[in-house]
């Protein structure tokens, strides 16, 4: 049996920031081609052996959901950091997102609003307690944003949905931003 958790990561890493270290193509909508993926990884010892069926175990057990499989591809949902970007259908968000963050970011996000940085769009979650938990990878103090989604949407900001928890978006303005208390 393989280590879901860990094959979720390396699968992670190669779909969001590195296909290229397997020699894979992905589409405009980061879809790769399941049997390529499965060729590649099962060249190496640690995955030998590795199924497709194994990729539907992983995401079944995995507690974020990180990737999708459809027919013959595979892709993941959000947190790519590749240069061509990765086109998704925009959606009305919910009313109000969270985005977790540190304190020493808070003055300049309240400044000049939440940019990409070195992903191709914003991460924002559903709850505020999901937004903590991303903030926690960080520092010990996470700070929670409330994001007013629904008057960034209006204003023209497109929103896509990433998974259940996690929503994707275009830059957001700081008058759309307050720190919730």
């Amino acid at each position: 049996m393989f280590d879901y958790q860990k094959l979720s990561r390396e699968i992670s890493y190669i779909l969001r920031h590195n296909p290229q270290k397997y020699n894979l193509t992905l589409d405009k909508e980061g879809w790769a081609d399941i049997n390529d993926l499965l060729q590649k990884l099962n060249a190496r010892s640690e995955w030998n052996g590795l199924s497709k069926k194994d990729l539907e175990k992983m995401i079944a057990s995995s507690d974020k959901k990180r990737h999708e499989i459809q027919s013959d591809k595979i892709r993941a949902f959000y947190g790519h950091s590749l240069k061509e970007k990765v086109q998704k259908n925009p959606c009305q968000p919910p009313n109000v997102l969270y985005h977790g963050t540190v304190e020493k970011f808070v003055d300049s996000i309240l400044e000049k609003g939440l940019i990409t940085k070195e992903r191709q769009y914003v991460h924002l979650s559903t709850t505020p307690e999901t937004a903590k938990k991303v903030a926690l990878r960080r520092d010990k103090k996470a700070i929670i944003l409330k994001i007013d989604a629904h008057k960034a949407w209006d204003s023209g900001i497109k929103f896509y949905l990433g998974n259940e928890d996690i929503w994707l978006s275009e830059p957001i303005a700081s008058k759309f931003i307050s720190v919730l208390e």
